[in-house]
């Protein structure tokens, strides 16, 4: 490998580049970060820290912090929400032979972030660079050169590799002319926060995935500032409402009261609406540059997998660098990043998030009865569920990761 360029540059500082980032580091390479943003952004999207991803976090020293930050979430239920009736139980102990962490946490993707950033500023050759907005990426054999607009005009990055975490709307992406396949829902998601206790108004546990022909649902609770922390609640909502309408209060009042009807008023203290994609990067390495998180995959959120798939890119993206640096392997080993996480990526977290959605909106009465049984059945037989629970918690995609490439 070339001695000039020794460094790694990573676009995008939310938690996927800098968990990234902070790998490279822990094994003595030089990184640099540059975001657009002149900080990190508060951004509550993400919450859901599967038992897999866990394990990624726990090898570079944040696990235990991300769960202190967090709730511990044994379980997650499926409603009948027409009827208010639970349909299925699954526990997560179910894995505690698989597994150190049977069980998910619950943290925010912004308090990763910020995690991962204070553990990066213990690296004196690895910096994070604010307010540099990248607007553009060249390459030749032996190194990436990036156009950055920074607080002194255009002015120029250079390193031996370069990791795209810089979103769905991704320049590195854009820039390598890597086409992003797959499609757009005709809907969005719309997101509301209240402090209200649906654990003890509703019997509700922090992970609950309501199932309706009408208008699904998910709820689920985060530790926010701390006790008595909030609960979110995700549904469905029209392309043609204008955010403004989606978000008014009288908006937010007749959807959760018409979902969850109580005798006042819900307290909101957060309201979100978003374009839901399902989308894969036709690659996720050109040359030098890997792509990772939203800028090499979208897909909705039901299940919590997407901030989780991301964070399993920067973890393989960071060892298949490493062991380039370290003369264990060559440059050809990054095409084993690309059929690895891009293979995972098709065959689980796209099909598992699709299928959720499909479980939860299906609007044929024989269908609804059919997958609501299908649940029931499976969260009554303990080999059943495990199998199941193995997938959702994302560990058999990481073990299907390491029999490729």
């Amino acid at each position: 490998m070339t001695k000039k360029n020794k460094r790694v540059l990573i676009a995008g500082a939310g938690p996927v580049g800098l968990i990234a980032a902070l790998k490279l580091s822990q094994a003595g390479i030089p990184v640099t970060v540059l975001e657009k943003e002149n900080q990190l952004l508060d951004d509550p999207r993400a919450a859901t820290t599967h038992p897999a991803t866990l394990e990624m976090l726990d090898e570079i020293g944040m696990a235990d912090e991300a769960e202190k930050q967090g709730l511990v979430c044994d379980e997650f239920y499926f409603w009948d929400r027409p009827k208010n009736e639970i349909i299925a139980k699954f526990n997560h102990r179910l894995l505690a032979s698989e597994t150190k962490f049977p069980y998910v946490v619950q943290c925010e993707q912004f308090k990763l972030a910020k995690l991962a950033l204070s553990k990066l500023k213990n690296y004196s050759d690895s910096s994070v660079l604010f307010a540099h907005e990248v607007i553009g990426v060249e390459q030749d054999t032996d190194k990436v050169t990036l156009i950055v607009n920074g607080p002194n005009g255009e002015e120029a990055a250079t390193g031996s590799f370069l990791i795209g975490c810089d979103g769905g709307r991704s320049i590195i992406r854009k820039s390598s002319n890597i086409d992003f396949e797959g499609f757009t829902y005709p809907e969005r998601f719309v997101v509301y926060s209240t402090p209200f206790d649906f654990e003890a108004a509703r019997g509700c546990c922090y992970r609950n995935y309501y199932a309706d022909p009408d208008e699904w649902s998910n709820l689920f609770k985060v530790s926010g500032d701390g006790p008595p922390g909030l609960w979110r609640a995700v549904f469905p909502t029209d392309m043609s409402q204008a955010d403004e309408e989606v978000m008014s209060d009288k908006a937010v009042q007749l959807r959760m009261q018409k979902f969850f009807p109580k005798d006042s008023d819900y307290e909101i203290t957060h309201r979100n609406v978003y374009t839901i994609n399902q989308r894969v990067a036709k690659k996720f390495r050109h040359g030098r540059v890997l792509l990772a998180g939203d800028a090499a995959h979208l897909n909705n959120s039901i299940g919590g997998m997407g901030l989780n798939g991301g964070i399993h890119d920067a973890i393989n993206a960071a060892d298949k660098i490493i062991k380039i640096w370290q003369g264990e392997a060559d440059e050809t080993s990054l095409d084993i990043y690309d059929i690895q996480r891009r293979t995972t990526t098709h065959e689980f977290t796209q099909a598992q998030t699709i299928a959720n959605k499909k479980r939860l909106e299906a609007k044929d009465a024989q269908t609804r009865k059919e997958n609501l049984a299908e649940l029931k059945e499976m969260a009554l037989d303990p080999t059943r569920a495990k199998k199941f629970m193995m997938g959702t918690s994302m560990l058999s995609a990481v073990r299907r990761a390491a029999t490729l490439g």
